[in-house]
């Protein structure tokens, strides 16, 4: 059978970053093709020329047999292509239904094709349980019903090959299994699904064929059913992957962060979280784990002085944090990493770099004070020499402190992130998603870095949507629903049953 999508000597670059080497592979229609590899691979630049945001610089893109130049996402839309991206491309004040007709010639002056597209959205959320109100805005909509919209307008423009990239970053293991279970159906009827996922067990348990990628060139091809997931981590990486890693005995110290009683309403009075108790000790790592959406992300804010707390305290080292007598949270986010509170955020691009500055540049943003020579003038071969051991340390690559860090893999901007902040040494550091979206190697880069700093004597609050992440790094365990801390375990009783009733809103007794 004809391939659906072949790849021919296709090479990227950007500036000196050599994104794509000479790559060449098929996908078979009807089939459920995987691509891994490290972040920087090289993975979502080659999906980015299929779906026309990139152009090659040379090799051909061949669809079902015929050599095409894809100018434009439009394009490839009418080729039947159509993209879920990493990070969402949505408009935020607008409905969900108006992020769907979004480019349709005159949709939005037709009530009657915006009826007929809302009756054919509710059709397809309801049978795909997808959850999502056409008529909801997405600011409004959590992370993961965000995704499902992406999805939802793939659903709806019946894209024949339709490439996905990470889409289960921020998705519940309930909201995976029904994401899967649409692809299936979807392979039934011959339609060619491309997953680019770092989840090793989802490219095991859905894939027909895996291409594996690194540094930019393929490192392999093979069937899945003749394959393991150690082999694809030792393909993408050229070594064997830790799985335990070493850690010192659990011996926390005094408390650093104490939470008591703490409120947080929104401007409608909607309590968003509801008698907050909590602490973490120097040495120690706490893991919140919850559905996202459930009051993580704002008790995140708050602790690190993003938005102010409607009543309750918090305290660092017995000192309360600043919030008394503030309108708002203006200057607050430096006040608190002067007291030593570093923030890796959970959604790096938004919050956590400035993507079109240099990496040199995010590396001292937020601490830019600790890095002049008098008269607040910059100490620019402090910063260069700072940034290169940073660079070395937690390989960020490629190792070029002057690329512009939105040109980066989404791992590799992670990397920067965490760099920066550990560098500060914190004495509390909270750590939002620390591996969303990011390769196996990395991930273990990563938790080296943070169980390296609890064993150093820093407090690590964590929040993560990954239970499997939560196992390899918690000594304690909250889970929070509903704005609230549903439990509290010691890792030795991990129970992944109990932790998901508690997750589903089972109140502690």
């Amino acid at each position: 059978m004809q391939p659906a999508v072949e790849f021919r000597n296709v090479s990227k670059a950007f500036g000196p970053v050599q994104a794509n080497a000479d790559v060449s592979f098929s996908i078979a229609k009807g089939s459920i093709h995987g691509v891994i590899g490290e972040n920087g691979a090289g993975k979502s630049t080659l999906m980015s020329i299929l779906y026309g945001y990139y152009h090659a610089d040379s090799g051909q893109l061949v669809i079902n047999g015929k050599e095409q130049q894809i100018r434009s996402s439009q394009e490839a839309i009418g080729l039947g292509i159509g993209m879920v991206h990493q990070h969402f491309m949505l408009v935020e004040n607008m409905t969900v239904l108006d992020n769907v007709m979004l480019g349709a010639e005159g949709a939005f002056k037709l009530s009657k094709k915006r009826r007929e597209t809302e009756v054919k959205l509710r059709e397809i959320c309801a049978r795909y349980h997808l959850d999502v109100d056409p008529l909801a805005v997405i600011s409004d909509l959590s992370v993961g019903a965000q995704q499902r919209v992406e999805i939802l307008k793939q659903i709806y423009r019946s894209a024949e090959i339709l490439i996905l990239d990470e889409p289960t970053a921020v998705l519940t293991t309930q909201e995976i299994a029904s994401l899967f279970d649409i692809l299936r159906l979807f392979k039934e009827q011959g339609k060619t699904i491309i997953l680019i996922t770092h989840k090793l067990g989802e490219i095991m348990d859905i894939t027909d064929q895996v291409t594996v990628m690194r540094a930019g060139r393929l490192a392999g091809a093979v069937a899945t059913a003749g394959t393991s997931k150690e082999q694809l981590a030792n393909m993408m990486v050229g070594r064997p992957i830790e799985g335990n890693l070493p850690r010192k005995p659990y011996a926390p110290g005094a408390p650093v962060l104490q939470v008591e009683n703490l409120q947080l309403k929104d401007a409608n009075g909607v309590q968003l979280l509801g008698d907050i108790a909590l602490s973490v000790r120097a040495g120690e790592i706490v893991a919140i784990a919850g559905v996202s959406g459930n009051g993580q992300s704002e008790l995140m804010h708050i602790l690190s002085g993003m938005r102010l707390p409607t009543s309750g305290a918090v305290s660092l080292e017995g000192k309360p944090l600043p919030f008394a007598g503030r309108s708002n949270a203006d200057g607050l986010p430096a006040e608190l990493r002067d007291m030593g509170i570093g923030h890796v955020p959970e959604d790096r691009l938004r919050d956590g770099v400035i993507k079109d500055f240099s990496v040199m540049q995010n590396t001292v943003f937020g601490y830019q004070e600790r890095v002049t020579k008098g008269l607040g003038l910059f100490d620019f071969d402090a910063i260069a020499k700072r940034c290169a051991h940073l660079l070395e340390a937690f390989d960020v690559r490629p190792k070029d402190p002057n690329v512009r860090i939105g040109l980066l893999s989404g791992g590799n901007q992670q990397k920067v992130v965490i760099a920066r902040e550990v560098s500060a040494a914190p004495k509390l550091l909270l750590v939002g998603q620390p591996t969303r979206g990011v390769d196996i190697g990395t991930i273990e880069s990563i938790h080296t870095q943070l169980l390296r700093l609890r064993d150093e004597g820093v407090a690590i609050l964590l929040v993560s949507t990954e239970l499997e992440e939560v196992r390899a790094l918690a000594d304690r365990i909250i889970v929070m629903s509903g704005g609230r801390i549903t439990g509290e375990l010691p890792i030795d009783e991990f129970d992944t049953t109990r932790i998901g009733l508690l997750m589903g809103g089972m109140h502690k007794s």
